[in-house]
């Protein structure tokens, strides 16, 4: 099984973008309009589906660039982006009602995209192009600074918590990268385990952890002395992060063992498992961080989570390969 969902993730799709222009797509207009919406990305559909948490209903879907993998708000909270990577564009919605704003086209191969803690810095991770593209974040603009090559597929991206490095993962060499953000330049390389994915930073800056997709494990990494310290096990094919918001607990995704583990950062242990079939692999989190919702890739639903009885509420279809995920009131990262 692992092997199958390997070669599914190393054989992106490769399609052409549009040209440069900055529109609000006619389909816009057809986007819910009331009240606050949970945005999911159909990577496979080049769709988005709105879905209306009081009663888990799609209210809509409609067709945005090709291949939206990720998303996040911007630092005013005002637009939410959608990266649209083989359609080499940002796609800017409304993150209460779901309304496409405006697009930026010949942004190229954004797969996974990151804003730095002190909001000078948008970086975009090129997975099929092999390159890190580094942007200044002036003024609600993005302005491209440089473009960093770095091999092979590189993936996730996280934050020191003074905003001097960027730290991604390549799946194509397994490997991570540390690339100085007022300069552009590549501090070091690391390797790591089979197929690095999701990264996260831990709240006290001291450890960087990388989900292992190859293998069963979070990587724990000493990032000032680029070493491996810990193995913690979660499950097979441990993808991505979400933290609880409460400064101590962080879920992980197992693609292949159809799981969610949960973290304790405080020990760097596995302290929890909910059950979660169908390829889960981005999470979020309620504010009040009572309800998990949680895109189930293989299968073409969203699933919702109780946090307290982690047992399953409601799953929901919605288009191929659900991939990135938004709510509005979302907990905060840590």
């Amino acid at each position: 099984m692992l092997r199958r969902f390997t070669r599914l993730l190393l054989l992106p799709i490769l399609m052409t973008g549009g040209a440069s222009a900055l529109a609000a797509p006619a389909s816009a207009a057809n986007a819910a309009t009331a009240g606050n919406v949970v945005v999911v990305l159909n990577s496979g559909d080049a769709t988005i589906s709105l879905i209306d948490p009081a009663d888990y209903a799609v209210k809509q879907t409609y067709v945005v660039g090709k291949e939206p993998h990720h998303l996040m708000a911007t630092p005013d909270n005002k637009s939410l982006i959608v990266a649209n990577a083989t359609g080499n564009q940002l796609t800017f919605l409304d993150p209460r009602t779901g309304q496409i704003q405006r697009q930026m086209r010949d942004v190229i191969d954004p797969y996974q995209i990151g804003f730095s803690p002190d909001q000078k810095w948008f970086v975009s991770a090129a997975l099929r192009l092999d390159r890190v593209d580094i942007y200044r974040y002036e003024g609600g603009n993005l302005v491209l600074s440089k473009r960093v090559p770095l091999s092979k597929m590189p993936s996730h991206i996280a934050f020191d918590a003074d905003s001097t490095t960027a730290f991604v993962t390549q799946q194509g060499n397994d490997r991570i990268s540390a690339i100085d953000l007022s300069t552009q330049q590549i501090k070091w390389t690391m390797a790591t385990g089979k197929l690095p994915a999701g990264v996260m930073m831990t709240p006290d800056n001291k450890y960087l952890l990388v989900g292992v997709m190859g293998r069963d494990y979070v990587e724990v990494i000493d990032w000032r002395t680029q070493k491996a310290v810990k193995r913690i096990v979660t499950g097979d094919g441990a993808h991505n992060f979400r933290a609880l918001g409460d400064k101590r607990h962080i879920f992980v995704s197992n693609r292949v063992a159809n799981t969610i583990s949960i973290l304790d950062v405080n020990t760097l242990e596995n302290v929890g498992t909910i059950a979660a079939p169908g390829g889960p692999d981005c999470m979020e989190v309620t504010e009040d961080g009572q309800t998990m919702w949680v895109t189930l890739r293989w299968i073409k639903k969203v699933a919702v989570i109780d946090l307290n009885t982690r047992k399953l509420i409601k799953t929901i279809a919605v288009g191929r390969s659900p991939h990135g995920i938004y709510l509005q009131n979302r907990a905060a990262e840590m």
